[in-house]
């Protein structure tokens, strides 16, 4: 098969489309060609070494986790699944023609939605509501301070924290505070603006996508005994703060969950922004662009 391969980390150039061996499904687990893979701020930290220090790699490497596809080959026990069916789902070396996953954290494309969508949903659909649902722990009736909001895990965790039945203030840049009001959220503040942070009441629960210094100063936000969820790693200031739960949290696949969402964006509840499409060979292009930041998510068509 074809696929983008890591040999050393780097930068973009570093990801090469070349030959790859075809990898084969084990008991348990589904064989897929490929149709779409999304790309995420895991990939490219990982391409770049940024992240070694937790979760090295091993050379040569497949990078990618999100995909969508069409079953293959199904190994032993899988009864769920069938050659043609179209499938979605979070595994790891999705940047290639061919991948493995496993059965029971694969979910079939619901009818009406794309495979190009399909194929960006896994990881930003499990994150934005792992975030919201076991990292902030919010609950009906409470108030969530969600960072990143227009994000691809931000709509979604906006999405999951109204579902829920919770007020959502949208941490946001100021000429994004009107799309965040209009995506349903209760209030909307500018957080690069220290005088509206500072205005800010307390919360039961802050939902971060960003991190750095704005997590320190909102950390002081949220109520004793509330939780502060994080996608981006731990608090440093977090110590100072006893009585707040941080939660700095890496998602993982669920099935049910990411079906959940397909048909919320099949049926027009929610919208995740696809910025663009390139196919597989321009892997490094595509990252390249996604480094320099945007709101909406980049597929590869393999």
């Amino acid at each position: 098969m074809k696929a983008v391969v890591l040999h050393e980390y780097g930068g973009p150039s570093k990801l090469k489309y070349e030959d790859f061996a075809d990898p084969q499904p084990g008991k348990g687990e589904v064989l897929v060609r490929v149709a779409a893979a999304g790309l995420n701020p895991i990939d490219w930290k990982l391409r770049s070494g940024a992240m070694k220090e937790y979760m090295p790699l091993q050379f040569p490497v497949i990078l990618g986790y999100d995909f969508s596809g069409v079953v293959r080959e199904v190994g032993e026990d899988v009864t769920k699944f069938a050659v043609g069916d179209r499938v979605f789902g979070r595994t790891g070396a999705a940047y290639a023609e061919l991948a493995v996953i496993k059965a029971d954290e694969l979910a079939k494309v619901p009818e009406g939605v794309e495979m190009t969508t399909a194929g960006a949903l896994a990881v930003v659909t499990t994150t934005g509501d792992q975030l919201i649902r076991e990292a902030a722990k919010l609950q009906p009736g409470q108030t969530v301070l969600l960072t990143g909001a227009l994000g691809s895990v931000g709509r979604v965790a906006l999405f999951c924290a109204l579902e829920i039945g919770a007020k959502v203030i949208a941490g946001v840049r100021k000429k994004q505070i009107e799309e965040a009001l209009s995506l349903g959220a209760t209030a909307a503040i500018d957080v690069s603006d220290d005088d509206e942070l500072d205005k800010l009441g307390i919360v039961d629960a802050v939902a971060d996508t960003l991190g750095g210094a704005l997590a320190t100063k909102l950390i002081a936000k949220v109520k004793p005994g509330g939780a502060f969820g994080s996608t981006v790693g731990p608090v440093s200031n977090a110590a100072l703060h006893p009585t707040v739960e941080v939660n700095a949290f890496s998602s993982h696949p669920d099935a049910k969950t990411i079906m959940h969402y397909a048909e919320a964006i099949r049926d027009g509840k929610l919208v995740l922004p696809i910025d663009r499409m390139l196919p597989l060979s321009d892997a490094a292009d595509a990252h390249a662009a996604a480094e320099k930041g945007g709101l909406g998510k980049i597929v590869l068509l393999a």
